[in-house]
């Protein structure tokens, strides 16, 4: 038990280290901010490199609380902030990163610009699995390939976070929606509206399959490495436009080059890093959550149970890979 000031919360203080269970003084709002009651938080696979001191991108040093995602209620409304009464159900990206605490604790103060109302239709549960791929995706195909009405669009990684969640974007949008996965993941794929290609197919093999040799006018690479090799070869002649949230490495841009196509990188993580398009962040989840209520859009979350008590059986899994859906740790 805490007392009215203070809050559990769980502490990664060594790289690799354990999910240490400990009571921190609970946050109060500044200026621009609204202190949220957390009940869920979503687990991503970028927890597990800030655990393991292998998140630099993120400019979260450890000891940390950990967690991105976020699903809860307004507890209190720092000066200066409209739009958010307590009561108000919210979610959002907007925690444990670039210094900030993580939403694995009872309480997090948040930059009110990231928040938006959540889905009246979902769990908190269920949402607290949603902002960052949900961000990740609208970036992607929205923000930086402007999918449209008529487009033929390639995920590839379609059974994962962001892919499932890209798939029934794209598909919202009006356009005809291919992802690649293993054989095993088809019927995941399938289930969100794509058509299934075998990662192992050549790509030659299904873009005249699919695109009569033409390509594909928007490639999502949701993967890297060698999948985004692929997405090179893949992207329409002169019009095709490629993406990636996990373009780090070194590749070749000849293939891209001699299409005439184009490139875009995806690093959703900017706006918590520098402050700028923090309201994006927040407009695109408001209409994220329109999708989620007109019903053209679902997340897969894993059927299994997670507390802060079990949280590392959550870490575990998702190392794993066998985590069948988003994973979320409720509070």
């Amino acid at each position: 038990m805490t007392d009215s000031m203070h809050m559990r919360a769980l502490m990664v203080e060594t790289p690799n280290g354990p999910l240490r269970l400990v009571s921190l003084q609970r946050p109060k709002p500044r200026p621009g901010e609204v202190l949220v009651r957390i009940k869920a938080s979503g687990v991503n696979p970028l927890d597990l490199k800030v655990r393991a001191g292998q998140a630099a991108h993120a400019r979260q040093a450890l000891p940390a609380v950990l967690g991105i995602d976020l699903a809860g209620v307004v507890e209190a409304v720092g000066e200066g902030v409209l739009g958010w009464v307590p009561g108000d159900e919210v979610y959002g990206m907007a925690t444990g990163i670039g210094g900030a605490q993580g939403s694995l604790a009872d309480y997090a103060a948040v930059d009110a610009r990231l928040l938006a109302r959540k889905p009246s239709n979902l769990s908190m549960r269920e949402t607290a699995g949603l902002p960052l791929v949900a961000i990740t995706a609208w970036e992607g195909l929205v923000d930086r390939a402007h999918v449209r009405d008529g487009h033929k669009v390639l995920i590839h990684g379609g059974a994962g976070g962001v892919g499932h969640v890209a798939i029934q974007l794209a598909r919202a949008f009006g356009t005809d929606v291919f992802a690649t996965g293993s054989v095993g993941q088809r019927a995941i794929i399938e289930g969100v509206g794509a058509t299934f290609i075998d990662r192992q197919s050549p790509v030659e093999t299904y873009v005249n399959e699919h695109t009569a040799g033409e390509g594909f006018d928007i490639v999502y690479d949701t993967v890297g490495g060698e999948a985004l090799d692929a997405a090179f070869k893949a992207a329409r002649v002169y019009h095709g436009h490629v993406l990636s949230c996990l373009g780090w490495g070194q590749h070749s841009l000849a293939p891209l080059s001699f299409r005439g196509a184009t490139y875009s990188g995806v690093f959703t993580l900017l706006p918590l890093l520098t402050g700028h398009g923090r309201e994006h962040h927040g407009e695109i989840l408001r209409q994220v959550a329109q999708l989620i209520e007109a019903g053209r859009l679902r997340p897969m979350v894993d059927p299994r149970r997670f507390s802060l008590k079990t949280a590392e059986d959550a870490h575990g899994l998702l190392a794993s890979k066998a985590a069948r859906g988003r994973l979320v740790i409720e509070l």
